[in-house]
Formats: C-alpha cells, structure tokens, sequence
C-alpha cells in the first residue's frame, strides 16, 4: 500500500470530496483541494482556486504549481467529484476530459466518482440503472445520463491511467463504518434489495482504490450491512 501520497482533489467542498480530503488525511496522505471557492485549516490540505475547466490552473495545481508563484507538491493522484445543480453535461464531460488529458502528460491516476446509471441492473444484465425506473425514477435520466456521458469521456481517452468508481443507486451523508461491498459492471444490492452506501464509506472506497489500486477500470461499491430502519 502507498503512504504518504499527494491526493488533489477537485470538487474538495462538495459531499463526496470534502469526505474523501478528511479520509485521506486520516491516513497521512497530504491533500491539494481543488474548487472555486476552496477553504481548509489544515496544514496538510492546501485549497486552490481552480476552475475545473481552466486547463491552464488545472494543470498548474496538478503539477505543483500555482499562477500566484505559491508552489506546493505536486499530485501523485487525483479524485475528480464533480457535481451540477442543475445537471450540466457539457460541464461535467469538458471537465472530465481536461482533467484527463492533464493528468496524462503528469502521469497521474485519475479516479472518477461517477454515477450509477452506467451500471447494469442485478436483475437484467442487459438493462443499463439508467434506464431501470425501478432505480432512476424519470425526474433523474439526466443526471444518469451525464454520468454515462462521464464515463464515455473516460473510454475514449487513449493513454490517461483511470478509474471509475460509480456509487450504489442512493449515496447521503451517514456514519463511517469502514465496510463495504466491491464490484465491477453490475449494481449491488443488500439483502434488503437497497442499494446504498454512505458518502463516508465512499470516501474510504475512493482512498482503499489509490492506496492498492485493483485493476477494473469500472467498479461500484455498497455498503456492506443493510440500511438501517428509518
């Protein structure tokens, strides 16, 4: 396993990356958080201001560098957690795809947190979540089809080293416990028939994946017991 690692993370102030900086930090690993409007206390995580479309800024931070001349070192991985309210697929692929490219000429791993609609539903493997409505009920198609735009982007890149990790069917904010379930192409379920996992646990799955990388480019991950009782 790696230690001491420099794990950017771009989306750091949203649910899933702020969670992914404070498990990467429990575990010694310094952090660069990325976003627009990035704030950290932590002597270990260094917040930069960074437009995840502006290549030239991306590219800057991942390298070690800053436009202001601040320096800090460079990243060995990067964790890319973007989200839009409302769903902006061009955003969302234009950001992926910069990220990539960067991250190829640094040699750097990329790991997506993506969406679950590129998944293929436990009971009919030929039906992608996406289209499941027992899963993706309609007001959710297009932020489950911008995931699969996502992960296309990640497809199509010729030479970027990637992951991409695509949540269980409902991801919140709960408890870490440290367990969950890994697979591959196919949705996971509990016993219960839900599909969840908290943004704590994904957060250990994210830094599980770049301390031992596996060597599936798409996985899922879920949470191991069944979800509590409302």
């Amino acid at each position: 396993m790696k230690s001491g690692m420099t794990i950017a993370v771009v989306g750091a102030t949203g649910m899933v990356g702020s969670r992914v900086i404070t498990e990467a930090r429990a575990r010694g690993h310094q952090v660069l958080a990325l976003s627009r409007k990035p704030a950290s206390e932590d002597p270990n995580v260094t917040p930069i201001a960074v437009d995840a479309n502006d290549s030239y800024a991306v590219r800057e931070a991942l390298a070690g560098s800053a436009s202001n001349g601040a320096s800090h070192r460079a990243a060995d991985a990067v964790v890319l957690t973007l989200r839009t309210h409302p769903v902006d697929q061009e955003f969302l692929v234009d950001a992926t795809r910069t990220v990539l490219d960067i991250a190829a000429q640094l040699g750097i791993r990329v790991l997506v947190v993506g969406g679950a609609g590129a998944l293929r539903s436990p009971d009919d493997h030929d039906l992608l979540v996406a289209d499941n409505p027992a899963y993706v009920p309609a007001e959710w198609k297009t932020v489950a089809a911008a995931g699969i735009a996502q992960l296309r982007a990640c497809q199509a890149h010729a030479g970027a080293d990637w992951v991409y990790l695509s949540p269980p069917a409902l991801l919140e904010p709960g408890d870490r416990t440290g367990r969950y379930r890994r697979g591959t192409d196919t949705l996971l379920t509990g016993a219960d028939g839900q599909s969840w996992i908290s943004a704590e646990d994904l957060a250990v799955a994210v830094v599980d994946e770049l301390d031992a990388p596996g060597p599936e480019r798409l996985i899922t991950v879920a949470h191991r017991d069944e979800h509590p009782s409302a």
